[in-house]
């Protein structure tokens, strides 16, 4: 019994800590600055005046989303991304996860 208890804890250490990992991609900034090309039809990154959508300049400054009123970290800008909502589209599907991380990067230097 004690040998299954101690297997049976490291694995829900390993399983647990997976998530920490995965989630700790630090990006590239100048490649998240080359894909944000796309994003600047709708968004302004050197100022927070509002094209189709908000600027983004200062957006990790500020305590929260325009958008979503949610605190500004990785995983709520990661899910506005993702979800898309208030007339933009979704990139949960069209970024790879490596893309995703250097758009974060690079909307940290803003």
């Amino acid at each position: 019994m004690n040998r299954l208890t101690l297997v049976t804890g490291c694995l829900a250490l390993a399983l647990a800590s997976v998530p920490a990992f995965a989630g700790d991609k630090k990006g590239d900034p100048e490649k998240g600055k080359e894909l944000f090309q796309q994003c600047s039809v709708c968004h302004n990154a050197d100022s927070t005046e509002k094209k189709m959508g908000p600027g983004l300049k200062g957006m990790f400054k500020k305590p929260k989303l325009d958008s979503t009123g949610k605190p500004v970290n990785d995983a709520n800008v990661l899910a506005k991304i993702n979800e898309g909502g208030n007339g933009m589209p979704p990139y949960k599907d069209a970024l790879s996860d490596d893309e995703k991380a250097n758009l974060l990067a690079y909307l940290k230097t803003l």
